[in-house]
């Protein structure tokens, strides 16, 4: 990824002849200089992805003339289409329960700068990772959850999350199921990761079924939530070999390197505009 200030240029839209001459005629016209280009066509679908990263300073007059100057071209080819500033980071929120490995693991990753965004805050609904988030100065809000308080405690939380104007939600095993409104209000913009290797074994207690089915390959999924528990469009997967003589805990600890990694590639590559939605799966330029 460049280092330098960049604009990034995503599109999906209706496959037909000259996209890619059309806007590649705009950016050069403007004297854009393009760092990075990535392209896919969907056949089945009739649909076609685009990526361009263009340096900044090689558009002196900023984004928004860039933006208002190429609205005609992204209406005339029916486009769904973003342009993102690297100097306008994605505030990001990060919602945990009692299990700190993959929220330590995106701090840290945070921290040393891999991950691109403004890491506004971290949402629990239990106080023992308070600690964790405190040392790094981002501020940890504590909302509980019981089964009687359900309806206040997400009011509560989507109210927070309006308040603090934030972007991107990462569920780094948040132990509780987001209300139907909640997701609906954040499309394509909450990022959850699964200790399964979904379609498999969704729900509780991947592992433990896992072993008991007597699985060769344990995994996990990152993908983007919906109202239909763990359907969103995947983002991220991967997996790592399990031996007969492997135990449940062997499992659970193989599972949680695994879970790790792939949430943080995920949101890397969305906090890049790398992931474009098309129907329940994604198109990513890795």
């Amino acid at each position: 990824m460049p280092t330098e200030r960049h604009y990034t240029l995503t599109i999906s839209c209706p496959d037909t002849v000259g996209i890619v001459a059309a806007v590649s005629h705009f950016i050069a016209e403007r004297g854009g200089w393009i760092l990075e280009a990535n392209h896919h066509a969907d056949r089945d679908h009739a649909r076609f992805f685009m990526r361009n990263t263009l340096l900044a300073s090689s558009l002196p007059d900023g984004a928004a003339r860039f933006a208002a100057e190429f609205a005609p071209i992204a209406e005339r080819f029916e486009m769904t289409w973003r342009l993102s500033d690297s100097a306008v980071p994605r505030r990001v929120a990060v919602l945990a329960s009692k299990l700190d490995h993959c929220l330590v693991d995106l701090l840290y990753r945070w921290r040393g700068g891999e991950l691109p965004c403004d890491m506004a805050c971290v949402i629990s609904n239990h106080d023992d990772l308070r600690g964790d988030v405190e040392v790094h100065r981002i501020p940890f809000h504590l909302v509980p959850v019981t089964p009687d308080s359900k309806p206040q405690a997400f009011a509560a939380m989507d109210q927070l999350l309006t308040d603090l104007q934030i972007d991107t939600i990462v569920l780094a095993r948040y132990m509780q199921i987001l209300p139907a409104e909640l997701c609906a209000r954040y499309p394509g913009r909450i990022i959850n990761i699964h200790h399964s290797f979904l379609p498999s074994f969704v729900g509780a207690r991947p592992y433990h079924r896992a072993f008991e089915r007597g699985v060769k390959l344990i995994g996990a999924t990152s993908h983007y939530v919906t109202a239909d528990l763990d359907e969103g469009p995947i983002i991220e997967q991967d997996v790592v070999r399990i031996e007969h003589d492997d135990t449940v805990d062997d499992l659970v600890r193989f599972g949680r390197d695994v879970e790790r990694a792939v949430l943080a590639r995920a949101l890397r590559y969305h906090l890049e505009d790398r992931v474009l939605l098309n129907g329940n799966r994604t198109v990513v330029f890795r």
